[in-house]
């Protein structure tokens, strides 16, 4: 069940994806020519990804593989097709429609990429019932509030995870303090294994915020996990879980993390949906012999 509600506001923290979130001008060039949105079907739900941005971005070693060399970096990403110069970031809210609510987790880098979104999905901000945030890095929260601090979604109750709302809130943050302070006494805040509802439920997946939660789906029999930012790039992230990422806060848990879900989702065949996987976000993961990894894109698994 969800926790008390909030009645005091707290002061924020540092967001390290804040400064690499990309303008609206970015997000809606890189965008121009996809699809914005991808829906399935899990039981009696309906899932859609959405994509509310995607932006180009140099030097991914500076990123991915902090702790390996250039040389096997490099023999990886040829070995997978792909260049070791640049990588291109999605940036993938999930909504799921249960018939009676309309649940949005995590709400892109600002409130115009993400309402776009919803629009080409054929859903409006006030039909949003739950806002859920899987954890607190700016690219995740950008969309709560739009240019003036007006509420996106103003009929929306918001769930977060005890433990990262209250890392955030013990220092000092200029987005925290202008997207999530303002919604705090509207919020319900939840901990490993509470449900947001029937069929969702959150799982502790810390490491690369101190209180980063996955959300497993559950309907009709099927299963699928919200892994948000467990891992950031289907190669260099999700088949390699050890390699060091710059964002995990802190890095030992987040591979730990990773090696867990991974393992999870390829022993019992569950989907995931990765918040920064290549647009639609959807795949299932298969084990390798040398203990690493494989991403399988969804194909029509799921329609």
């Amino acid at each position: 069940m969800l926790i008390s509600r909030r009645q005091t506001l707290l002061s924020g923290a540092a967001l390290p994806l804040a400064a690499a979130a990309p303008s609206l001008v970015q997000a809606q060039a890189a965008t121009a020519t996809q699809p914005t949105h991808r829906d399935f079907t899990l039981g009696d739900f309906r899932v859609t990804t959405l994509l509310s941005g995607s932006r180009r971005v140099e030097n991914p070693q500076g990123i991915f593989g902090m702790n390996v060399d250039a040389e096997t970096f490099a023999a990886v990403s040829a070995e997978n097709f792909i260049p070791t110069d640049a990588a291109q970031f999605f940036f993938t809210p999930t909504v799921l429609n249960t018939g009676s609510e309309v649940i949005l987790f995590d709400t892109g880098n600002d409130a115009a990429g993400i309402t776009a979104a919803l629009a080409g999905a054929g859903y409006i901000p006030d039909q949003i019932t739950h806002v859920v945030l899987t954890h607190m890095h700016g690219d995740h929260i950008g969309g709560l509030t739009d240019e003036s601090g007006a509420e996106t979604f103003a009929n929306a109750a918001y769930v977060t995870g005890q433990v990262e709302y209250d890392h955030w809130a013990a220092a000092e943050n200029e987005g925290f303090n202008a997207k999530v302070r303002p919604l705090a006494e509207k919020m319900s805040f939840l901990g490993d294994g509470d449900a947001v509802r029937g069929g969702v439920t959150a799982t502790a997946a810390f490491g690369h915020t101190p209180g980063h939660m996955g959300y497993m789906l559950e309907s009709g029999g099927s299963q699928l996990f919200l892994m948000a930012d467990t891992a950031n790039h289907y190669v260099w992230s999700v088949a390699y879980p050890d390699w060091e990422v710059r964002f995990d806060m802190d890095k030992a848990a987040a591979a730990a993390t990773r090696r867990r879900v991974m393992g999870m989702a390829a022993a019992d065949r569950i989907p995931l949906i990765g918040y920064h996987m290549p647009f639609p976000g959807l795949g299932f993961i298969d084990t390798r012999a040398d203990d690493t990894f494989h991403f399988v894109p969804h194909s029509y698994q799921l329609i």
